[in-house]
C-alpha cells in the first residue's frame, strides 16, 4: 500500500515510519496517488500568525477577540482544549482558560499572509476556489506530468513550504470530489493529512450524522430530525423524489451528497455575489450594547474583505437569529455602493433599531451584496449625512497607518464592546 512521509515527501510501502528520515508523520492509503480534489485548511490561523511572530506564545494559550466585554473571534489549539470557542463571550473565555494571552486581531496582516499561501497554491494549479482567508479547494487533476508528482505529494509540499517559509500550518483533505475533501480536512487537525477514497465513501458515511453535511445548521439537522433523519444511513432510505417533495431543492443535494456524490467543479471565477460575516452566541443574549459591539466588529471584518478583494457592495444586510431559532433578514439599497466599515455599519444599525427585538438572539450577521469594483464605492457620499466624507477620509487614513504599522496602531473603543 502507497505510503508519503510528510516531513521529508519520500514515498514508500506500507511502513509506520519513513525510511528515509524516521519520521512518523506517514499518510498510507490505497488511493493515495489516484486522487486530485482537495480541501487546504489552515490551523488556527489568526492564532498561528500571532504565535509566529512572537515566538514566546508557542505553547501558551492564545485568544483573537476584544476586551472583557467581547467576543472571541478565534484561539489557538490550546485554548480550545480547555473549551473555548469561537464568538464565546470573552469572560466566559477567560474563566475557562484564565492564563489566555488575548490579541487583537491584526486583519490586515491576515490578508497579506493568505496572499502569500495562496500564491504558494498557485505554484501547484491554477484550478483553486478559496472559501475565506484560510481555506481554499484545490483541483490537481493533470497536473502530475507538470510537477512529476502525483497530487499528495504537491499537497503535503504546500504544507511543509508554508511551515517552512510562511511558519503556519495547514492540514488538507483529499478525496475525489469537494464535499468529501472538505469533510476530510476535518478529520485530523492539526497538520493532518486525511484522505477518503472512492472505495469506502459508502461506509465512511453511513454512520456520520447529517450535521456533516456543509450547510446544514442547527436549524436545518432540527428539520431533518423532525423527518426521523439522524444519520446519513437515515437519509438514504428516503426515495428521491420524496425528499425532494419534502426539502426542496436541498432535498435533490442531500439525496446525492448522502451517497457520495457531488459534481460541483472547483471553480476560481465562481463570481462572488455577497461578503459578509456572522457569529453564534455561546449563551443568548439581549443586550443591546452587546450586540452593538458585534455589529461593528462584523461591519469592520466585511469591510476589510470588501477592501481586500477590491469590491463594494450595494445593499448592506442585516441577519439577526432569536433564541427560538427564528431568523429575520432586513436589507437596505444604498445611493451609491460601499464598503467602508463605518457605513455598513450605520446602515446595519439602522436595520437593526427598526425591529421589535423583544427576547434574545443567538446570531447576529452583517453582509454587502450586488458588489462591484471598488473604484466605483463611496463617490457620492452621503447627502444627509454631512460628516460621512470626514469620516470615510478618516477610516482610509486610519487604514494607511494600520497597514505600515498594524492593527494594534489604532483601535475604536466601539470595537473593545
Amino acid at each position: 500500500m502507497p505510503s508519503l512521509c510528510r516531513n521529508c515527501l519520500h514515498t514508500h510501502g506500507d511502513q509506520p515510519r519513513c525510511p528515509a528520515c524516521g519520521s512518523p508523520r506517514v499518510t498510507t492509503h490505497a488511493e493515495l496517488f489516484d486522487l486530485s480534489i482537495a480541501h487546504m485548511d489552515c490551523d488556527a490561523f489568526y492564532a498561528s500568525v500571532e504565535k509566529r511572530d512572537r515566538p514566546e506564545l508557542a505553547d501558551k494559550p492564545v485568544i483573537i477577540g476584544g476586551g472583557r466585554r467581547g467576543v472571541v473571534s478565534t484561539c489557538c489549539y490550546v485554548a480550545r482544549i480547555r473549551g473555548v470557542r469561537s464568538a464565546m463571550p470573552m469572560f466566559k473565555a477567560l474563566q475557562l482558560c484564565p492564563d489566555a494571552v488575548v490579541i487583537k486581531g491584526r486583519m490586515s496582516l491576515y490578508v497579506e499572509v493568505s496572499r502569500q499561501v495562496r500564491a504558494m497554491m498557485e505554484d501547484l494549479t491554477p484550478a483553486i476556489e478559496p472559501l475565506s482567508l484560510d481555506e481554499a479547494f484545490l483541483d490537481l487533476t493533470g497536473t502530475e506530468r507538470l510537477h512529476g508528482a502525483p497530487p499528495a505529494v504537491m499537497l503535503a509540499r504546500l504544507t511543509k513550504r508554508m511551515q517552512d517559509e510562511l511558519g503556519i500550518t495547514g492540514s488538507i483533505g483529499l478525496s475525489h470530489n469537494k464535499f468529501l475533501a472538505k469533510i476530510a480536512s476535518d478529520l485530523d487537525k492539526p497538520r493532518g493529512f486525511s484522505i477518503i477514497g472512492r472505495a469506502e465513501t459508502d461506509s465512511f458515511l453511513a454512520d456520520k450524522s447529517v450535521g456533516i453535511i456543509f450547510g446544514i445548521g442547527v436549524v436545518g439537522q432540527e428539520a431533518l430530525k423532525k423527518a426521523g433523519i439522524h444519520t446519513i444511513r437515515d437519509l438514504r432510505r428516503w426515495d428521491r423524489a420524496d425528499l425532494s417533495r419534502r426539502f426542496g431543492s436541498m432535498g435533490d443535494r442531500l439525496w446525492h451528497l448522502a451517497r457520495g456524490k457531488d459534481r460541483r467543479s472547483v471553480s476560481r471565477n465562481r463570481p462572488v455575489k455577497s461578503i459578509s460575516k456572522e457569529t453564534t452566541f455561546s449563551e443568548n443574549t439581549g443586550d443591546a450594547d452587546i450586540l452593538d459591539g458585534h455589529l461593528w466588529r462584523l461591519a469592520e471584518q466585511v469591510s476589510d474583505r470588501a477592501k481586500a478583494k477590491n469590491m463594494a457592495g450595494r445593499v448592506v444586510t442585516l441577519k439577526l437569529k432569536r433564541a427560538d431559532f427564528t431568523t429575520i433578514t432586513r436589507r437596505h439599497a444604498l445611493t451609491d455602493p460601499t464598503q467602508m466599515a463605518d457605513r455598513i455599519y450605520r446602515e446595519a444599525r439602522a436595520l437593526f433599531d427598526a425591529l421589535d427585538r423583544t427576547g434574545e438572539a443567538r446570531l447576529i450577521g452583517v453582509g454587502i451584496s450586488d458588489l462591484v469594483p471598488a473604484h466605483q464605492a463611496d463617490r457620492a457620499g452621503d447627502l444627509l449625512d454631512p460628516h460621512a466624507n470626514r469620516r470615510a477620509a478618516a477610516e482610509r487614513a486610519t487604514d494607511a497607518i494600520r497597514e505600515r504599522f498594524g492593527t494594534d496602531a489604532i483601535v475604536k473603543g466601539r470595537s473593545l464592546r
